[in-house]
């Protein structure tokens, strides 16, 4: 699946399978894991900070079995199960909507644990990774109130179970037919931002404020609106890059404009969390490459809630 040009549609092409050059290993994709920001990097949204290819293969996320190893390769053979974050410059690369790419050996990719699917390995890395080094980032969370805005989705679903497992008392911000999940993965209390604003809900059911937002959904206003909440000495996180440090500083609060450090580590990390149980995969809707042109459009509520993967 590609574009042509920033802003084009995306349409299915027919490409030559990626040649596998030195230090390379050329995978054969099982799934892709589907994210918000697939859209917005065909879009441009990052032209001026990554260059691109065209026609630009989309997708970065990625399970499937290394098919060929190019000279000098270390770290993976022929025929095991990886996966993998390919955000990799010149954007358009390495997509992984796609049925083969061919990526440095040294990207962020990792084996997947015995007895994980592909599906499941694929909705992983750019969610996983997201939570996870979240989390990091906060920490110490133990007894601290932390309100998760998204939290039925990708990240969000991720973030909310690393965080309760950080001993974090988690305030999930997700609608009522969530709500059962988000106290599944550990969740205190859940409020749904459809029942009336969302600061002032928070505000009567937390007078005293809050230590910690993690806000993954909101523009600029909305956030301070939402950081406005969080007592002196906390923290209050976007991933939108919104938040104002300085001002946020000025009231005593560490104001954080959070970009993931993607790493093969931080990956396993995610991976070993998975295969061990401690926490679980968020709800998985099952795709084929064709009906994912819809789903890049926007025509797939999924795309909200939980994580959409492409099978290949």
């Amino acid at each position: 699946m590609v574009v042509t040009e920033y802003g084009a549609t995306a349409r299915m092409v027919d490409l030559p399978v990626p040649e596998v050059h030195a230090g390379q290993v050329l995978i054969r994709v099982s799934a892709a894991g589907m994210n918000p920001m697939d859209r917005a990097l065909a879009d441009g949204a990052w032209q001026s900070i990554m260059p691109a290819i065209f026609p630009m293969v989309l997708g970065d996320d990625v399970a499937g079995t290394v098919e060929d190893v190019g000279e000098d390769t270390n770290g993976f053979a022929v025929g095991e199960a990886v996966m993998g974050q390919l955000l990799i410059p010149p954007l358009g690369s390495s997509g992984t909507y796609a049925e083969f790419v061919a990526v440095s050996a040294r990207s962020t990719l990792a084996r997947i644990p015995t007895g994980m699917g592909a599906v499941v390995a694929a909705s992983a890395p750019t969610a996983g990774m997201t939570g996870l080094a979240i989390v990091d980032a906060i920490a110490p969370l133990e007894g601290k109130t932390v309100l998760i805005v998204g939290a039925a989705g990708g990240v969000g679903s991720f973030a909310t179970q690393f965080a309760a497992n950080a001993g974090a008392h988690v305030v999930a911000n997700a609608r009522t037919g969530n709500a059962s999940r988000m106290r599944a993965y550990g969740a205190a209390e859940t409020i749904d931002h459809t029942l009336g604003p969302l600061p002032e809900v928070v505000a009567r059911a937390h007078p005293d404020g809050i230590d910690v937002l993690v806000d993954l959904a909101n523009d600029a206003v909305e956030f301070a609106r939402l950081a406005g909440l969080v007592r002196k000495d906390g923290i209050a996180l976007t991933t939108r890059y919104v938040a104002d440090a300085d001002g946020l500083a000025a009231a005593g609060v560490s104001g954080m404009n959070f970009q993931v450090p993607a790493s093969a580590e931080l990956l396993e990390r995610v991976a070993s969390a998975l295969a061990t149980d401690s926490i679980v995969p968020p709800p998985i809707n099952r795709i084929s490459l064709d009906q994912a042109l819809a789903a890049l459009a926007g025509e797939n509520s999924s795309l909200v809630d939980g994580k959409t993967v492409i099978v290949v």
